[in-house]
């Protein structure tokens, strides 16, 4: 489902973690980025098949999420450890992709992307890395709808953002490991067994979803993944808060 659109299934495991799977903090953010690294290579590689990923804006991506993601996981360890607070964070992180992607905007199907990346996209990326960091995203499904807002089509948002996804999240894996052998802590690291489980589902269904983007209407999957981002926001907002 979330392929087509560039964004990790991510985003939506991890409510599913929390409610379902009832993974204990603050271990679900690094089995989610775990999930990012056996899932995302599926997706990219068939996108690499069917164009060429602009290298240029994908390395100004990774200039920026890298360090932001390295930061956002030392945060989500150190400061965020909580449940209440931490689901407060979840729902500041759904909540502004859901409202994007119910909104349907970006640029037309035959508006010409920008030249070349502005300077200001590193910075917009060290953004969605510190953040990404701390949900356990990778970063890469704020960087979509950013790049849109830039003028860039989703088929070249795809391919950048998810390889965004996939090396930030190796980096976050590898930050939260070594915190966990340097404070002895054992909730911190990933929950192995199940982030690669989740990984081999999401590895054949980010292959197949980057397979059918063509044929995807964009708009209904916008709105639909928006209007789940939403509920879920709601959701996680209200009980952060002690209401629900």
């Amino acid at each position: 489902m979330t392929t087509p659109a560039g964004v990790s299934g991510a985003v939506l495991l991890l409510p599913v973690q929390v409610s379902v799977l009832h993974v204990a903090n603050p271990a679900l953010t690094p089995t989610n980025l775990l999930y990012n690294v056996v899932a995302t290579p599926g997706a990219i590689l068939r996108f690499a098949r069917d164009r060429r990923p602009d290298a240029v804006l994908t390395k100004m991506l990774l200039a920026g999420t890298v360090p932001g993601v390295a930061i956002g996981a030392v945060l989500r360890v150190e400061v965020f450890s909580g449940p209440t607070t931490f689901l407060l964070v979840v729902a500041a992180v759904l909540a502004p992709i859901g409202v994007w992607l119910l909104a349907g905007g970006g640029p037309s199907a035959g508006s010409a992307p920008p030249a070349a990346p502005g300077r200001g996209v590193p910075f917009i990326a060290f953004g969605a890395g510190l953040v990404g960091g701390l949900y356990g995203i990778g970063g890469g499904s704020l960087i979509g709808p950013a790049l849109v807002l830039l003028g860039y089509g989703m088929a070249t948002v795809a391919p950048a953002a998810l390889t965004v996804t996939f090396v930030t999240s190796v980096v976050d894996v590898l930050v939260f490991q070594g915190l966990q052998w340097a404070e002895g802590d054992g909730s911190i690291a990933p929950v192995w067994g199940l982030g690669i489980a989740m990984g081999i589902g999401g590895l054949v269904g980010g292959y197949v979803g980057a397979r059918l983007q063509p044929r995807v209407p964009e708009a209904a999957l916008r709105r639909l993944l928006g209007a789940v981002c939403v509920v879920l926001a709601v959701r996680y907002g209200l009980q952060g808060a002690g209401v629900g």
